[in-house]
């Protein structure tokens, strides 16, 4: 069952004045982990609070952590979270409660840490967030029966989805040496696909889109050939991410048969730099997706009480859309989507056991995407092929444009928040990323 302490309590504030603003993503009760870049040092591991950041190296040079705390600090200190993620989630527990008590408004080391603040806390503004960690392997599921059932009515109007769908999470191994961090813009693929009236052409891909979805990051792995029983799926996972699979929609629908995805899929993938922990969301679990009542029920490897009554998280999930016109008018970006994660139809634990199910083992660091998180309604269709009705109507933004698919020069940016009554709402961040032209096919 969900366990809160005293990092949960929603009286808590922080004397980072920043932590305490309305609408902040980052106050005392997140403390989410990432890596970031000074402008004059290495990249190295700290914690988010309000506009700030720990300096977890700089925590450790003042002797302000011991024990299990002390050891995680000094994992987490480096330039990739992986060693605090094979440590296990009880040493994050450990530093993410001490860094809650040294942050406090009313804690008793409140004189003596706030008076080294200008060594401890650096300004977000000032540094670069890295990749937070290594990702040694990527597996992108599809679990949203509301994207399943659309896209599967373009293949097979009769029968949207496949067999599995409600039997098993389905997913495939992605390609984990391009995802990159939020910011860094990427060049539109080139693929071989079906042009005008089934030509086939080599070039940059014409269909480019965007997905909507969130990551799990794992923290202790299994050794090979052990399984992960449902029930421990959860002890298995560090953090949560927001994450932009891109899509090249057009080489994606020529290669998928009959292998899946591979070239429209492997040319990038986007992730937010802060890891929030699983114990930051516990507020905010909440019943599985309600299935309908003629719907298999799960095989018992893949069912279990506390996972129907708490293995959701509530939490609301939104996409913007600024082109290149918007950019140069300094207006604000567009909403194109608003989604929540409860509409998946498998949680992240059934992802996490069945993955490990035959014996895989899963690695710290290793991601684990939820696929696509569209929902019921048009608003929270979580990608333009949706959105676009599959390229048969026209997207329209603020400024007049108007969109089916993303032009050359458009960002496309993630953002998540968890609400619930009675705790202070938390957020993830931004996920960000551009798309820059194709690249010249090089010549002979």
């Amino acid at each position: 069952m969900t366990k809160f302490n005293e990092t949960h309590d929603p009286g808590r504030r922080s004397w980072v004045a920043s932590a305490n603003r309305s609408g902040t993503d980052f106050p005392i009760q997140n403390l989410p982990f990432g890596v970031f870049r000074p402008r004059d040092g290495p990249a190295r591991g700290g914690v988010a609070i309000g506009d700030c950041i720990v300096d977890l190296s700089a925590g450790l040079a003042a002797g302000l952590f011991s024990g299990m705390a002390a050891e995680a600090a000094q994992a987490a200190s480096g330039p990739a979270l992986n060693p605090i993620m094979a440590l296990g989630n009880p040493h994050a527990s450990a530093l993410r409660a001490r860094l809650s008590e040294l942050l406090r408004e009313d804690g008793a080391e409140r004189k003596r840490v706030e008076a080294m603040a200008s060594k401890l806390l650096v300004a977000t503004a000032d540094v670069t967030l890295e990749m937070p960690c290594e990702v040694a392997a990527y597996t992108d599921f599809f679990t949203s029966i509301f994207h399943a059932t659309r896209g599967g009515r373009v293949r097979n109007p009769q029968e949207p989805l496949t067999p599995n769908f409600k039997h098993i999470p389905i997913g495939y191994s992605g390609r984990a040496t391009s995802i990159r961090p939020s910011g860094v813009p990427f060049k539109r693929p080139l693929g071989q696909f079906l042009g005008e009236r089934g030509v086939l052409r080599f070039g940059p891909e014409p269909r480019m889109d965007f997905e909507l979805e969130v990551g799990a990051l794992i923290a202790r792995g299994n050794p090979l050939g052990t399984p992960i029983p449902l029930a421990a799926a959860r002890d298995y996972i560090f953090g949560y991410c927001l994450f932009n699979d891109w899509s090249a929609r057009a080489i994606q629908a020529w290669e998928s048969v009959p292998a899946g995805p591979f070239l429209g899929k492997t040319f990038g993938s986007t992730m937010s730099p802060w890891l929030i922990t699983g114990e930051a969301l516990a507020p905010f679990h909440c019943p599985n997706f309600v299935r309908a009542p003629d719907d298999p029920k799960p095989l018992p490897y893949l069912f279990d009480k506390e996972n129907e009554e708490e293995g959701g998280i509530d939490l609301k999930l939104e996409a913007y859309l600024v082109t290149p016109r918007m950019r140069a008018a300094n207006a604000m970006p567009a909403r194109i989507s608003a989604t929540n994660l409860t509409t998946l139809y498998w949680t992240f634990g059934q992802m996490l056991t069945h993955h490990a199910s035959n014996g895989c083992n899963l690695l710290p660091g290793d991601l684990l995407g939820s696929g696509t998180t569209s929902g019921p309604t048009d608003e929270s269709r979580a990608c333009l092929a949706e959105l676009s009705a599959y390229d048969a109507v026209d997207i329209s933004l603020p400024n007049g444009e108007t969109r089916r698919f993303l032009g050359d020069g458009d960002e496309v940016i993630l953002r998540a928040r968890a609400e619930r009554a009675g705790a202070v709402t938390i957020g993830f961040g931004e996920c960000r990323g551009r798309i820059d032209p194709a690249e010249p096919w090089p010549m002979a």
